[in-house]
């Protein structure tokens, strides 16, 4: 760019430029080639998205394979996180969720190490699914129930311990058989399947 009119930018930009040392000049010149061949490097984005599409594939794998072992047997549900998200999802349309919500926090409850409070979180737990009209109570019987209040006078990690059993029973051999043949289980196990089937074919 060139121009003979005093004051025009384009030739006070060529002054300063000239005004500059050599070295400077050759310096920018060479950052400047090292940048372009760095950004127009095509490996550096092919090796990300080939490893990110390589974690999905590995997640999806996975869960097809969670989803298959979920009916064989109730403790594989139980292991399973989403697993249990998908049981939770189907009790609350029978709206006993409460059951698998005991059972949840009798599990975080045996984790607690802090006696003080190992006692307030007994005490919130029984008052929510254990006692008489609790908000949220679990179907036990009367003498689990009174076991249970009874455990709660010194407080240990095993209080809840007959109380969760009985749910547990329940849930299996109740709410369990009717979630494997949920329209839900049986979608998502013949995603898993046919994912399963597409993966063979493929190797």
């Amino acid at each position: 760019m060139s121009c003979w009119m005093p004051g025009c930018p384009a030739l006070s930009m060529c002054r300063g430029l000239a005004a500059l040392p050599i070295t400077c000049l050759e310096r920018a010149k060479d950052l400047k080639s090292r940048l372009g061949i760095l950004l127009h490097k095509p490996e550096l984005g092919h090796k990300t998205g080939s490893s990110s599409k390589l974690q999905l594939g590995s997640r999806r794998r996975d869960s097809s394979r969670d989803v298959l072992e979920w009916r064989e047997s109730f403790d594989q549900l139980l292991k399973s996180k989403s697993g249990v998200n998908a049981f939770h999802t189907f009790l609350k349309t029978e709206f006993s969720e409460e059951n698998l919500d005991f059972w949840l926090a009798c599990e975080d409850f045996k984790k607690t190490r802090s006696k003080t409070k190992l006692a307030s979180k007994a005490n919130r737990i029984f008052e929510e699914f254990v006692q008489s009209e609790a908000p949220r109570e679990v179907n036990i019987d009367h003498e689990t129930r009174e076991i249970t209040r009874k455990n709660l006078s010194g407080a240990t990690s095993a209080c809840f311990n007959e109380a969760q059993a009985k749910t547990r029973t329940l849930m299996e051999k109740d709410s369990y058989p009717r979630f494997l043949k949920s329209a839900s289980y049986q979608d998502m196990s013949k995603q898993a399947a046919s994912r399963g089937t597409s993966k063979r074919s493929h190797t």
